[in-house]
């Protein structure tokens, strides 16, 4: 029988009889329902939290999905991928790690905050990775960290150039950089997987329950959000990504990365989907390049006078009208993966 360590438990107390699979950031939204596609594939997993508090937002998505049974299966471990002595512990017979914590942040307030974390959070990482011989690491970065495109080229790809001369965001960077700590560490002998997905959407919360991918579309959209912008970016379901990331790290694939998105959707069909679906009101104004400028200077101005943290910078509002186009047809070579439709996604899934 397998001997299951307590939650709080010291690790050297109770140590496991078995290898494992490390999972950070397991209180976030790819995090939960990565830990939650881990268990249903008979994956043993820890994963270490920060905030005890946190652990019932990852608890919801099980008992969304009435997998309630399943949570009582992590091994939670309280650990900080900035605090070397607790990842000595959450390494412990680890065999497999998925790295998705990450600072997520566009004020420009949190610029040393954004690369302590995701760059010398990650540097950390796979530096235990490679000290314990981890057999695979995946890293959840971004789209933000793929290249930029030149006037010849038409999707953005895996091999697409990043162009320092580029204004980039703060959280693009950070991203970059982490991105840069991983691919030192397959010089070093590390096998791994880098996974870019666009913006993940996930079940419907209006509420601050997670703060990344989706949510603060549905949040604002059902606080009754008047504007609308043309801008298009790639958007991809989150149990596609988990899916993904688990079937890559399964296979005999490594040391590539792989952008994730199902489609290039614009900004105001994808907005007008959740309106639908939430029964409010569609977005009726359309706010052209030059207000999402105005804004972005003015919200500048407010949170300076007022010291309150930015509600949009520069990045976003430029991310609001931009027209990228992602190519996701290497994962579909590599796997021949069938992505959700995001759009009915939306309409299915049910609500936290």
């Amino acid at each position: 029988m397998q001997k299951k360590l307590s939650v709080f438990a010291p690790l050297w107390q109770n140590r496991y009889i078995y290898k494992m699979v490390l999972v950070t950031g397991g209180t976030g939204l790819v995090g939960a329902h990565l830990l939650l596609h881990l268990i249903e594939n008979g994956e043993n997993v820890r994963a270490i939290y920060r905030n005890q508090n946190n652990i019932q937002k990852t608890k919801s998505v099980f008992e969304l999905y009435g997998k309630t049974d399943l949570f009582e299966k992590i091994n939670w471990l309280e650990a900080d991928i900035l605090e070397v002595p607790s990842l000595e512990i959450a390494f412990i017979d680890i065999e497999y790690v998925y790295h998705c914590a990450a600072l997520i942040s566009f004020d420009p307030k949190d610029e040393d905050a954004l690369r302590k974390t995701n760059i010398e959070g990650t540097a950390n990482m796979v530096n235990f990775s490679l000290a314990k011989g981890i057999k695979k690491f995946c890293f959840v970065s971004s789209i933000a960290a793929l290249g930029d495109l030149a006037p010849h080229e038409t999707y953005v790809t895996e091999e697409t150039d990043w162009n320092p001369e580029k204004p980039h965001s703060d959280y693009a960077i950070s991203k970059y950089g982490a991105e840069m700590e991983v691919w030192r560490a397959v010089q070093e002998g590390l096998d791994i997987i880098i996974i870019n997905p666009g913006v993940i959407l996930g079940p419907i919360a209006t509420t601050k329950i997670f703060q990344e991918g989706s949510n603060e579309l549905y949040r604002k959209v059902a606080n009754g959000l008047p504007f609308y912008t043309l801008g298009n970016t790639g958007f991809i379901t989150v149990n596609d990504v988990v899916k993904i990331a688990f079937e890559l790290m399964k296979s005999d694939i490594k040391n590539e990365r792989f952008t994730l998105i199902s489609d290039n959707i614009v900004f105001r069909d994808i907005l007008n989907t959740i309106a639908d679906t939430l029964k409010v009101k569609k977005p009726t104004i359309h706010a052209a390049p030059i207000f999402m400028n105005f804004l972005w200077i003015a919200d500048g101005i407010f949170s300076t006078l007022f010291f309150q943290r930015r509600r949009m910078t520069k990045a976003t509002a430029k991310a609001s009208y931009s027209k990228n186009l992602y190519s996701n047809e290497k994962i579909k070579t590599a796997l021949g993966t069938v992505f959700l439709n995001v759009h009915q996604y939306i309409k299915d899934t049910p609500k936290l």
